[in-house]
């Protein structure tokens, strides 16, 4: 089981002092968040891809390499890339570029992202947003794992006798996860591929997000990748922690309040009951979000929104110093017990080499007989 957060890169006001961060303030943010969190000993730092205020992360691989450079063990990715907008040439070659400077540490998930004007600035027609992400998302799973393509589709120029490079570290290509909040036919892509499926998993109920995960497993199985327990989930949630929950509430309700996502409909204590979000004591934490594998099954990856919605910086560390030392190592512990043996960990670069070299030895044993 990873754990890890994720970050949509947003400026947003601190409603308790009125001031916005600068772009270059914000920037370095995530990178002190991304080393923070490789230090409290998470698994997972992965940030999403906007272009338009009041969002900084327009260039994700810019960001994941530098922070790869400063640190060692923890996994790079993306919440998300935009499979629509962005050419399946490009992200091939930058995602394997990344690959290699990350020495494997690095997946991506691909995703439509939640700025409708993004598609015409890149010369795309939002009408044709799912065509765009099965017939990009083709592309893009080709050119990883064929030497040279010929390609022919809707939305852009044919290829012929194409390579992109660098090729994938080691043969493997970047472990992909496909992003969703409401789409079917994305859940029906992992499953064709027999991908990742990320639930994003907060703002709504959870029976809304089941019905996605579930229809993931049932076709996952269908197309031959395994039993729908083996298939690759992850989930997203949202958390705000203090040691005692009378001074989280308190803490984080102007920042829930003056939210452009969350406030102005259902009270704090209203939003808690109703969705993923958690704001409360460490001990909360842990006890909501064991409650995720009730509703979904055993699954591969937890990420937590930490830093949107104003806070500063200094209180975003502090919530990964709680989640690193009393969140964390308990849930590893509890999601660990009663595990069935036959679901799999979250595929890895390490991972998935091994799996392919075992697979070329056992053929080589087979022809041998």
């Amino acid at each position: 089981m990873q754990f890890g957060i994720f970050t949509v890169g947003d400026l947003t006001a601190d409603p308790t002092t009125g001031r916005i961060p600068t772009e270059h303030e914000r920037i370095k943010s995530m990178v002190a968040i991304a080393l923070k969190a490789e230090e409290v000993g998470l698994d997972v730092f992965a940030t999403g891809e906007h272009h338009n205020p009041p969002f900084v992360p327009s260039s994700p691989t810019t960001m994941l390499g530098h922070i790869a450079a400063r640190t060692e063990r923890i996994i790079l990715s993306t919440s998300t890339t935009l499979i629509t907008t962005n050419d399946p040439v490009k992200i091939a070659e930058d995602f394997a570029m990344l690959q290699h400077l990350a020495d494997g540490r690095v997946d991506l998930m691909m995703g439509r992202g939640n700025t409708g004007p993004v598609y015409p600035w890149f010369g795309k027609d939002i009408r044709q947003g799912i065509p765009l992400a099965i017939e990009n998302y083709a592309l893009l799973h080709q050119l990883w794992r064929e030497d040279v393509v010929d390609w022919q589709g809707r939305f852009r120029t044919p290829l012929q006798g194409f390579t992109s490079t660098p090729r994938p570290l080691d043969g493997i290509p970047p472990f992909v996860w496909h992003g969703s909040i409401r789409s079917p036919e994305i859940a029906e892509q992992a499953a064709y591929y027999g991908d990742g499926f990320f639930a994003n998993h907060i703002f709504w109920p959870t029976e809304h997000f089941q019905r996605l995960v579930n229809l993931y497993r049932e076709r996952y199985a269908h197309y031959g990748h395994g039993t729908p327990e083996q298939a690759v989930v992850g989930l997203g949630g949202h958390v705000f922690m203090r040691r005692n929950s009378q001074d989280a509430v308190r803490e984080f309700r102007p920042y829930f309040d003056h939210s452009p996502v969350m406030g102005g409909g259902p009270s704090l204590e209203e939003y808690v009951e109703r969705t993923p979000l958690t704001v409360g004591s460490p001990q909360e934490v842990i006890d909501k979000t064991l409650t995720f594998r009730e509703h979904f099954g055993d699954y591969q990856r937890q990420l937590f929104a930490v830093d949107a919605a104003g806070l500063p910086l200094k209180t975003v560390l502090e919530q990964l110093d709680l989640l690193g030392e009393e969140v964390v190592p308990v849930l590893r512990k509890e999601f660990a017990t009663g595990r069935p043996a036959h679901v799999p960990d979250a595929p890895t670069h390490a991972s998935l080499l091994a799996h392919r070299d075992t697979l070329a030895l056992n053929d080589r044993e087979e022809s041998v007989k």
